[in-house]
């Protein structure tokens, strides 16, 4: 076993996270975590993975729930198609009668890529597998001071390979869980603690004064500004709502009346400068990855229902809490008067 790896498992051994999925080595239980990780912080993550294996104990369970009640579950996470990958994994793991157990089949279920497919099997079934994510990147740039960028196929294989190379074959899940740690804790990406870092002395950045310029990432897709008017139509005590389609953000989430994508309905909505509709809230900005949002909120009190689009359904207000719903449209009805 090499410096890098030794000095790597040592620090684990007295520094390791205590996390409620490390207590298991349930395959389940540490699927549930590796998605749910995904784009989020470990603080918020933990109490959606306490939810989701509270409500649903067993693969099964979880395969049995309908889509809506899964995207209601992870209602507040973003990034919804996690929730629907999950769910579909779900399905295809109770096809194949048990948890898969190798590397490739794990690789193979819905919404499954290279990092969460080796984090599983390492940890759950001590395969082998490095895993190789925003930390480890991180780490490893650092420490050998390799500047191909993170962000590119040649970059993906240099660290791929570079990290197999260093995970000790009997130790993986130690190994790969010691690596995730050291960047969250001790490498971190502003102020990392490298006057207390056991790996200082072999630490190529440290030595050269590039600890801020790597890992290297070449410049992000770029950023488009979208905008939205969303009017909230309010009629004896029910609301219009649709289930977003697919291929655009949100898929399968619901949301009010959305002005910006509508072709004129048979009843014309008010416009902004009629005296029906209310402006609860202007440009309210909501960042997505690639795209930032800017939306309007309105309501429109009314005693007759509009002809919408054949995709609105009317339901009660009191209902809408059963409804998954993104981030945005829970900010435009907590603005609404009661």
């Amino acid at each position: 076993m090499n410096d890098f790896t030794n000095i790597l498992l040592r620090w684990f051994a007295t520094h390791a996270r205590q996390l409620p999925w490390r207590e298991t080595r349930n395959a389940y239980a540490v699927w549930l975590s590796e998605v749910i990780l995904q784009q989020t912080r470990i603080q918020q993550g933990m109490a959606y993975w306490q939810r989701f294996v509270q409500r649903w104990p067993r693969v099964e369970l979880l395969a049995a729930a309908t889509e809506d009640e899964v995207l209601r579950e992870w209602q507040g996470l973003g990034y919804y198609s996690r929730a629907r990958n999950l769910h579909a994994a779900a399905r295809q793991i109770v096809a194949m009668g048990e948890f898969p157990h190798d590397y490739d089949t794990i690789r193979s279920l819905k919404g499954v890529g290279d990092y969460t497919a080796a984090a599983i099997a390492s940890i759950a079934f001590d395969e082998p597998y490095a895993v190789v994510d925003g930390n480890v990147y991180r780490v490893l740039a650092r420490h050998f001071g390799i500047d191909t960028a993170i962000n590119t196929t040649e970059g993906k294989k240099v660290f791929t390979a570079l990290a197999q190379s260093l995970l000790p074959p009997k130790q993986a899940s130690a190994f790969n869980q010691a690596m995730m740690d050291f960047g969250a804790i001790q490498c971190t990406p502003q102020s990392p603690r490298c006057l207390v870092c056991p790996l200082q002395e072999s630490c190529d950045a440290l030595r050269t004064g590039r600890i801020d310029a790597l890992p290297v990432k070449l410049r992000k897709t770029e950023v488009k500004t979208r905008r939205l008017s969303y009017i909230y139509i309010r009629c004896n005590g029910y609301t219009a709502i649709r289930r977003r389609p697919a291929g655009d953000i949100w898929q399968g989430l619901w949301e009010p009346y959305n002005q910006t994508e509508q072709a004129a309905p048979a009843d014309p909505i008010p416009s902004p400068a009629d005296t029906g509709l209310v402006l609860l809230r202007q440009n309210v900005k909501h960042v997505l990855t690639h795209r930032i949002l800017l939306a309007d909120f309105y309501l429109w009190p009314t005693d007759r229902r509009p002809a919408l689009p054949e995709e609105y359904i009317w339901v009660r207000e009191s209902d809408l809490d059963r409804y998954a719903k993104p981030r945005l449209v829970e900010l435009l009805l907590e603005s609404l008067p009661g």
